[in-house]
């Protein structure tokens, strides 16, 4: 009798210690899941997601017409194309380190689509060019429309007042990568030539993670 007893004993203390970790804070060894105050959007590509957590209270125009694409579904089966690095930018000339995106290669006839989006510098965002940051990219200050690149170093030179625009206005930084900046080193080392991937890198989608987490 003895013997029940011990294992009986033994048994109620595993079930009640189960039970302890279970609702007092869900299963050991699994973290719950991040909140975030802002929008979060995903990149699915074949290497893995791109999760980026987006500033509208900073840069509003330019994360509601991100948004809006993503919602329209115009990142579907697209692409990045374009990569910046060491090995293929010309000597003696500023540097830049990143990966560039959009509906370009893939459907360039979908510019119409798209309107443009008033340029918002960082002079007015507060939102620099680190690494992470995603950013559109332009020609002219307020023609930004669908493509987008992110940063793989710091790209000071990408901000207002910096060395790589000829007019002073830099690019209009509106995000930041939270998760999967491996994922992004990863495609920034993929087979290029002239800077364009070779063959270039599949965006499965852009799909929203998350709105404002509850207060």
């Amino acid at each position: 009798m003895k013997n029940c007893h011990s294992c009986f004993g033994k048994l109620l203390f595993v079930v009640c210690f189960s039970l302890t970790v279970i609702i007092g804070g869900g299963i050991l060894g699994c973290p719950s899941e991040k909140k975030y105050d802002n929008p979060v959007v995903i990149i699915q590509t074949k290497f893995g997601d791109i999760k980026v957590e987006l500033y509208p209270e900073k840069a509003p125009l330019t994360v509601a017409a991100f948004l809006q694409h993503i919602d329209s579904g115009y990142f579907k089966n697209t692409s990045f194309y374009r990569v910046l690095r060491d090995d293929n930018q010309v000597t003696g000339a500023p540097h830049s380190y990143l990966i560039q995106g959009g509906v370009w290669q893939a459907n360039p006839g979908s510019k119409e689509k798209f309107r443009l989006i008033p340029h918002e510098p960082t002079s007015k965002t507060g939102i620099l060019h680190t690494r992470g940051i995603i950013s559109m990219a332009r020609n002219e200050p307020g023609t930004a429309t669908s493509e987008f690149f992110i940063c793989v170093e710091d790209e000071p030179g990408f901000d207002y007042g910096g060395v790589n625009n000829h007019d002073g206005q830099g690019y209009a930084a509106f995000g930041k990568v939270v998760e999967g900046m491996n994922v992004v080193d990863r495609i920034h080392r993929q087979p290029e030539n002239e800077q364009r991937f070779i063959p270039p890198v599949a965006i499965l989608n852009i799909v929203r993670y998350s709105s404002k987490a509850p207060q």
